[in-house]
Parts: structure tokens; sequence; C-alpha cells
């Protein structure tokens, strides 16, 4: 597997991550932000947070315990 897509993200984030496509999005969640920035899937651009474009392929790419979930 490609260590681009190797992120595990638990709930939170991926709300986080999801929330941040949407520019009416709902307050951000600090560690989530936090960590999601740690990662580079987040940045902050003009005082807010934004999603990168590593974000993006993660976010497109999905999970694959989310996947299971869903199964």
């Amino acid at each position: 597997m490609n260590s681009e897509s190797d992120c595990e993200l638990n709930p939170d984030q991926w709300e986080m991550l999801k929330a941040l496509r949407s520019p009416d999005r709902r307050a951000p969640s600090r560690p989530a932000l936090a960590e999601l920035m740690a990662l580079g899937l987040a940045a902050f651009k003009d005082e807010r947070p934004v999603i990168t474009a590593k974000g993006r392929k993660i976010l497109v790419r999905g999970s694959e315990k989310l996947l299971d979930l869903a199964a």
C-alpha cells in the first residue's frame, strides 16, 4: 500500500476532514484539526482551516475501515 493512503483516521478526524471541504462548515474540533495539520491533511490559509491537496487525496480514497463498516 502507498504511504500516502496509509492514514488511519479516527471518526472525528474523518468528520473534520469532510467538514473542511465546505465553506459553511461547523466550528472545528481543535484536537482533530491539530492532528490533521500534523499529518499534513489540513492547514491554515487566511486565518481559516482548509483541506490540503494531500487531505483531498486521502478523503477521495477513503478508509478501508469505513468501507468495511458500509458493507
